[in-house]
């Protein structure tokens, strides 16, 4: 058994001893710089999820693979610039990194020319740093009516905590805002 796979079964273990198995999350595989040799194993056991970085890099490992194993969903989780969204439309099903008003519009735009609708996530700026992307929580229902008026499929919010001694309440906080949005779909 390929050491990917021993990896991805040894987390997926450990997943269960801490949720409730009803609600099992999905693991997403971050396959970001390994080359496509390398994720196989994982793809040829079954495994369906995965997330990449990098527009182009996902588009030259995965444009060959995709169409073989068509239940296969890749997820960006990088930033996504407005100039790689026609890029970024042809491979990737997930994107999780919704945080402007600009790449919103820009999505909405090429999703009608190319007829694939991505789901997305709002990423939002919890910690309200300045290095750090996203949309202000203050600004983020507001947000989230302004893509629903694009017909954009928003399915969730992701976020990047500060990286201090808050992260449980600042995951705490994104479940209600969750819980909120939820009210409004």
């Amino acid at each position: 058994m390929h050491n990917t796979v021993k990896n991805l079964i040894y987390i997926e273990e450990l997943v269960k001893l801490k949720v409730n198995h009803d609600k099992l999350p999905i693991i997403i595989a971050v396959s970001k710089t390994f080359p496509i040799e390398n994720v196989l194993p994982l793809i040829e056991h079954g495994h369906l999820n995965y997330g990449e970085n990098k527009v182009q890099e996902a588009i030259d490992k995965w444009s060959d693979i995709k169409p073989k194993y068509n239940q296969l969903k890749l997820h960006l989780i990088g930033r996504l610039q407005t100039n790689k969204v026609k890029f970024a439309l042809k491979v990737f099903d997930y994107i999780h990194s919704l945080d402007s008003e600009k790449l919103a519009t820009k999505i909405s735009l090429e999703q009608k020319k190319y007829e694939k609708k991505p789901k997305l996530f709002i990423q939002v700026n919890i910690g309200n740093e300045v290095q750090k992307s996203g949309i202000n929580k203050g600004q983020l229902i507001d947000f989230y009516h302004f893509c629903k008026k694009l017909d954009l499929d928003i399915i969730g919010t992701m976020c990047i905590p500060p990286n201090d001694d808050s992260v449980e309440e600042y995951f705490s906080e994104m479940n209600k805002i969750n819980k909120e949005l939820t009210i409004l779909a």
